[in-house]
């Protein structure tokens, strides 16, 4: 039976620029396994977010998507990675025409390794979930840029910023 985690679980300390990328071998919306070494020699922006489908999360993927061109002609690639299943990450970037791939990391381990795992609070409740952090990892694997709390609006611009810099 799996161990039940609750809300004093620590998830670790947090990553920070000049920091390796930790690795990763996740399943994406089509059922590929993807890890960090197949983004190698090129930028990667990984970003996480809560749940697929939801208003914040639906608008932070159409974001990327929209601005595809602008983050591919910086030499980077782009991944979102979430809890959702695989099916449920399907579903999303069809419905929503999304161009890059979705990571599924039920299990959570990834999740933590980034440290995104973390206490969280709703109208008074505390809860583990996924706190919505972007990382730039460079050609390398290490992590160039990490973008922690992200608040959706205008956040692909920073993002741009960062890997024009």
């Amino acid at each position: 039976m799996p161990k039940k985690e609750s809300p004093s679980e620590k998830t670790g300390t947090s990553l920070n620029a000049g920091d390796p990328a930790p690795d990763f071998s996740l399943q994406d919306d089509t059922g590929r396994i993807r890890t960090l070494k197949d983004f190698r020699g090129k930028k990667l922006v990984l970003y996480f977010y809560p749940k697929d489908a939801t208003p914040g999360c639906t608008r932070e993927a159409c974001d990327f998507r929209d601005n595809m061109n602008r983050v591919l002609a910086t030499g980077a690639a782009v991944a979102g990675v979430s809890a959702d299943s695989v099916e449920s990450h399907r579903r999303f970037k069809e419905k929503q025409g999304l161009n890059f791939p979705l990571l599924s990391d039920p299990d959570k381990e990834v999740l933590k390794a980034y440290t995104v795992w973390q206490k969280k609070s709703l109208y008074g409740r505390i809860f583990l979930g996924i706190v919505r952090t972007t990382f730039i990892i460079d050609e390398k694997g290490i992590i160039a840029k990490v973008f922690p709390k992200v608040s959706v609006t205008g956040h692909v611009d920073e993002v741009l910023a960062a890997l024009r810099a």
